[in-house]
């Protein structure tokens, strides 16, 4: 596959910048968003919390820690894909109203890394903390320690230790969590992002990472700006796929500045998918990202490179709808 020419691109930047989403448009409002198929389930934890009194806070905790605790989730926490020496990492971050923020990466034996991301934004005076120094923090904090690696994320990365070949898939995160978990070369993210019963904001995101990574490798998912942004006057937004190509364009930022200027959310998702096509033409060909935002509005949209991209639109009422997003390189 090809990658689209400069003219092409800029061409279609100023029909993004007009375009709205019609089921955006006659849809109840949003209040949760979640990236992929599995954001369904995440977003019922969320309403649940928030139909208890919980913030916008607690509303993306309890949807991730629901990703996080699933094991046939090969993507997220524990049952997570390690990486090339076996070892399960993961990184998360969150981000409120206040922009207050926390972060982790590299963290392991803690399952529930979107709470120590948490744990990090409330009780110290950082706003990341990385590596051993994470898990010792979250054991100081009571959290649990536990072997990541379930048997069948060992046996997906034995199989792998075959040919040690890394090429990541678009859109694995579904195929291989409706099937195989563990199947080869899954990465990926769960990013929320919510509106509380008082109308304040907040998001998280939390991974494993790519499957049989590098150690010590860290994407977009706990970096704030490029994994999740949320700014309390216009929206939030959050990235899924390659991390190392959120982070050149700053993603989730890119996408809210986008709205502050008048986009709605659509329109300011493709806006920078269409941007990094421009910086990056040929070799982001066979590649996934994709970005997701919702507005202060609740008006929620997405837009991807590759075709595939799902996520997750609950309102108030709890009614949830599965979305499928536009791509840049949609096929005929």
């Amino acid at each position: 596959m090809s990658g689209p020419s400069r003219r092409t691109l800029l061409a279609a930047a100023p029909v993004a910048a007009l375009a709205t989403s019609a089921l955006a448009q006659t849809a109840a409002p949003a209040v949760m968003v979640s990236t992929w198929d599995f954001g369904a389930a995440a977003n019922a934890a969320g309403i649940a919390a928030r139909a208890n009194g919980g913030s916008a806070l607690d509303m993306v905790e309890a949807g991730g820690r629901v990703a996080e605790a699933d094991e046939s989730n090969s993507s997220v926490g524990l049952g997570g894909l390690p990486d090339r020496d076996g070892r399960v990492t993961l990184d998360a971050c969150v981000m409120t109203w206040a922009g207050d923020i926390g972060a982790v990466c590299a963290l392991e034996d803690i399952v529930h890394a979107v709470s120590a991301a948490r744990r990090v934004m409330e009780r110290t005076p950082h706003t990341m903390l990385v590596g051993e120094g994470a898990r010792t923090f979250a054991l100081e904090q009571g959290f649990e320690a536990r072997n990541l690696l379930t048997p069948r994320a060992e046996a997906a990365w034995r199989e792998w230790l075959k040919t040690a070949n890394y090429a990541p898939r678009p859109n694995s995160e579904n195929t291989d969590w409706r099937s195989m978990p563990g199947g080869p070369n899954n990465h990926d993210t769960i990013g929320l992002l919510a509106i509380g019963a008082d109308q304040r904001m907040a998001g998280a995101c939390t991974t494993s990472g790519m499957a049989f990574k590098m150690r010590g490798r860290v994407g977009d998912s706990p970096i704030i700006g490029a994994g999740l942004y949320v700014d309390d006057e216009v929206g939030g937004a959050t990235a899924t796929g390659v991390g190392e190509d959120v982070v050149r364009v700053a993603g989730a930022h890119a996408v809210v500045e986008a709205m502050r200027h008048g986009m709605d959310p659509t329109a300011a998702c493709r806006s920078v998918i269409e941007r990094l096509a421009r910086l990056r033409g040929t070799k982001v060909a066979g590649s996934q990202v994709a970005l997701l935002a919702l507005d202060k509005q609740g008006r929620a949209g997405a837009f991807a490179l590759q075709p595939g991209f799902t996520y997750a639109v609950t309102d108030a009422a709890g009614q949830t709808r599965i979305a499928r997003a536009g791509a840049l390189f949609e096929t005929p």
